[in-house]
């Protein structure tokens, strides 16, 4: 089954009201459990090598992508609370790094 991020969302705020958490997700609350959830994972590529973090044995590739759900989830829900819609946010930002990175032209080859 194929969620989309807008049902993703709905699906989190249900899951949140149904528990009555809604008191514990202010702005901040849910901004320094986002840090928590990144740190976390970080801390499964602590001490590995660049070709280490990009060989993930399968119960450590499980165990980030754990945490990237965690970081996910908790970010759509700060987006909920504040009005953003992440989709559009990240589209204006791409928009601001296409302009701010552009692709360097090829170098001319000699004649």
């Amino acid at each position: 089954m194929s969620d989309t991020l807008q049902d993703l969302s709905r699906r989190l705020e249900r899951f949140a009201a149904q528990r009555d958490w809604g008191r514990f997700h202010s702005p901040k609350n849910l901004a320094s459990a986002l840090i928590v959830e990144a740190a976390e994972l970080l801390e499964h590529f602590q001490w590995m090598t660049e070709a280490q973090s990009r060989a993930l044995a399968p119960e450590q590739r499980d165990a980030v992508a754990a945490e990237m759900a965690d970081v996910l989830l908790y970010l759509l829900h700060l987006g909920n609370q504040l009005g953003i819609d992440l989709l559009d946010a990240a589209r204006a930002k791409m928009q601001i790094n296409e302009k701010r990175f552009p692709v360097a032209p090829e170098p001319k080859q000699p004649e």
